[in-house]
C-alpha cells in the first residue's frame, strides 16, 4: 500500500507528470541556466561568434553593473514608478467594478469600453500618447501648459500616467470577477442587518475581493517592472535620465553597446527583482490556505 502511494500523486500516476516536467526543463531551466553562465562571461560583439570560448569573468558583470553602469538608478526608477503605478491602480479599479457591479441599461458596453486601455497593444498606447505628449501636442493645450513632458522631469510623470492608464483595467477586471462569484445572501443578509452602502463596502464587499484584488496587484507591479515596448515607444532611445528603467537600459547595453555578458547581469538581477514579490504573494497565498483547511 505504501509503495502504490509512492509511485502516485493525488491518485495520479507520476509518469503523467514527465511531459509538463521536460516542458519546464527546455523552456524554463536550460534557458536560465544559459543565461547565468553567460552572465559570467566576458561576451562582447567580438565574441558572441565564439561565445563558448569567451573568457570567464565570474561575477564581474554583475561588480560592474553596480559600479560602473546606470543599473541601480533604473532599478530605482523601476520600482517607484512600478509602485506609483499599481497603488493608483487600487482605487481606479475597485471604483470601476463597483459602479458597474448593479444592472443597468447599457452595462455591458460600459464594461467593454472599459477594458479597451488593457486590450490595446503597447505599441499602439506608447504611439498615441506620444503625440498627446508632444510640445504643441493637445496635453499642453488643455493644461494651458508648456514644456517637455517626453524628457526632462516631466517625463517620470508621463510615464507613470501613461501606464496607469494602461494598466488599471487588470485590478477592475479581476475585482468585477470576484464580486460576480460572491454569493447574493452576503448582500442580503448585511442589508437585512440594516447595514448601509458603505458599511456593506467596507465590512462585507472589500473583504471578500481580498484574493482576487491582491493578486491583480502583484500581476500589474511585475508587469510595469518588466515592461519594455511601452517606455521603449515613448521616450525612444537612449532613454531620458528620468525614465531610464530597467528593460531598456538591459536592451540598451546588449544591442547598442554590445556588451552581452553585462546585459545578461542586468536581466538576472530584473528576475531577482521579479521573484520577491512573486515569492511572498505565493507564501500569502499558502498560509491562507492552510488556515482555510485549518
Amino acid at each position: 500500500m505504501r509503495k502504490h502511494t509512492s509511485a502516485t500523486r493525488q491518485g495520479r500516476p507520476l509518469w503523467m507528470f514527465l511531459p509538463g516536467g521536460l516542458l519546464t526543463l527546455v523552456v524554463i531551466v536550460v534557458p536560465l541556466a544559459l543565461a547565468l553562465y553567460i552572465s559570467l562571461l566576458d561576451l562582447d560583439q567580438y565574441s558572441i561568434r565564439e561565445w563558448v570560448g569567451a573568457e570567464f569573468i565570474g561575477f564581474e558583470n554583475y561588480v560592474e553593473a553596480v559600479r560602473d553602469s546606470h543599473l541601480p538608478h533604473a532599478i530605482t526608477i523601476s520600482l517607484g514608478y512600478s509602485a506609483l503605478v499599481t497603488l493608483g491602480c487600487l482605487p481606479l479599479g475597485l471604483a470601476a467594478a463597483v459602479a458597474t457591479q448593479d444592472r443597468f441599461k447599457g452595462r455591458g458596453l460600459v464594461r467593454s469600453a472599459l477594458l479597451i486601455p488593457y486590450v490595446l497593444p503597447a505599441f499602439v498606447v506608447g504611439s498615441t500618447w506620444r503625440i498627446i505628449l508632444q510640445p504643441d501636442g493637445i496635453a499642453n493645450r488643455l493644461l494651458g501648459t508648456e514644456g517637455l513632458w517626453l524628457n526632462g522631469p516631466r517625463s517620470f510623470w508621463a510615464l507613470v500616467i501613461v501606464q496607469l492608464w494602461a494598466g488599471w483595467p487588470l485590478v477592475y477586471l479581476l475585482a468585477a470577477a470576484g464580486l460576480q462569484s460572491m454569493d447574493t445572501t452576503v448582500h442580503e443578509a448585511a442589508a437585512l442587518d440594516g447595514a448601509g452602502h458603505w458599511a456593506k463596502l467596507r465590512h462585507v464587499v472589500l473583504p471578500q475581493l481580498r484574493g482576487p484584488v491582491s493578486l491583480g496587484l502583484v500581476i500589474s507591479f511585475l508587469h510595469n517592472v518588466n515592461s519594455f515596448t511601452l517606455p521603449f515607444v515613448l521616450f525612444g532611445v537612449p532613454s531620458p535620465y528620468d525614465v531610464e528603467v530597467l528593460p531598456v537600459l538591459t536592451y540598451v547595453e546588449s544591442f547598442q553597446n554590445f556588451e552581452f555578458g553585462l546585459s545578461v547581469a542586468m536581466a538576472v538581477v530584473s528576475l531577482i527583482l521579479v521573484a520577491i514579490p512573486m515569492a511572498v504573494y505565493l507564501r500569502a497565498v499558502r498560509l491562507d490556505t492552510e488556515r482555510g483547511q485549518k
